[in-house]
């Protein structure tokens, strides 16, 4: 079953689709936006696997919200919905997976959430790559996928992000992503979380201290001591 978001500045246009969405197998709407950036809120709370996404709306637009996704890397798919026909070249750039024009026919959207169904396809990450912590950089908001996240160190009142090209800063606390992302991260340090994908062994400093090793970064985060046995069972499973 794809979740569906369905993003529209007009409720008539939003209850069309959700009733063209209900009547087609293997799809449903998981919840609705009325802009872009009541979209990116959405995304986070409902984890789509597609977006019906309208192009011409108050605030961020449709077109504009699709850069960011793809400026954060793995995103739902997006299927433009709009009255507009001069954009689909614009849409392709994004990466758009199709561009329905309105009014939107039944037979024309199930063909467009099949084509993005194949697109998604079945890879064991898929579930990890609907996961987003979004953060703002230079203004802009960046989503960063999950399955690309490396470690979570927490500095001062933030948390600093470290993932696979970079590092951004998030406002929640090391505690509430341990509680969002329960089998996802490892803590090995009051002030530190790691991913277990990322896992790759410890090593000892000259000051006897133990670190952890971790593909797709250098840093090499302290394990406190009573963490240290835990950590070495949990290598172990996955070696």
């Amino acid at each position: 079953m794809w979740n569906i978001l369905i993003i529209d500045d007009e409720q008539p246009a939003r209850d069309r689709l959700r009733r063209l969405v209900n009547a087609i197998p293997d799809f449903r709407v998981a919840g609705e936006a009325v802009n872009g950036t009541d979209a990116l809120e959405k995304i986070r709370e409902f984890s789509p696997d597609i977006l019906l996404l309208d192009i011409s709306m108050p605030g961020m637009d449709g077109m504009a919200l699709a850069r960011v996704l793809q400026e954060g890397g793995a995103s739902p798919a997006v299927v433009f919905c709009t009255a507009y026909q001069d954009q689909a070249l614009n849409a392709f750039e994004v990466q758009a997976v199709d561009y329905v024009v309105k009014p939107v026919r039944a037979e024309r959207l199930e063909k467009a959430l099949e084509k993005a169904g194949r697109y998604l396809g079945g890879d064991g990450e898929q579930e990890e790559e609907k996961h987003f912590l979004r953060s703002t950089v230079g203004g802009k908001v960046v989503l960063t996928p999950i399955s690309r996240v490396v470690c979570l160190v927490a500095e001062d009142k933030y948390t600093t992000v470290v993932h696979e090209n970079g590092t951004t800063v998030v406002d929640e606390s090391l505690t509430e992503l341990e509680n969002c992302y329960p089998t996802y991260f490892f803590r090995v340090h009051r002030n530190a979380l790691v991913s277990r994908k990322h896992l790759r062994g410890l090593e000892r400093t000259t000051e006897g201290q133990t670190q952890v090793l971790l593909s797709g970064t250098e840093r090499k985060p302290e394990v406190s001591r009573r963490n240290v046995s835990a950590l070495r069972k949990l290598l172990s499973e996955i070696s």
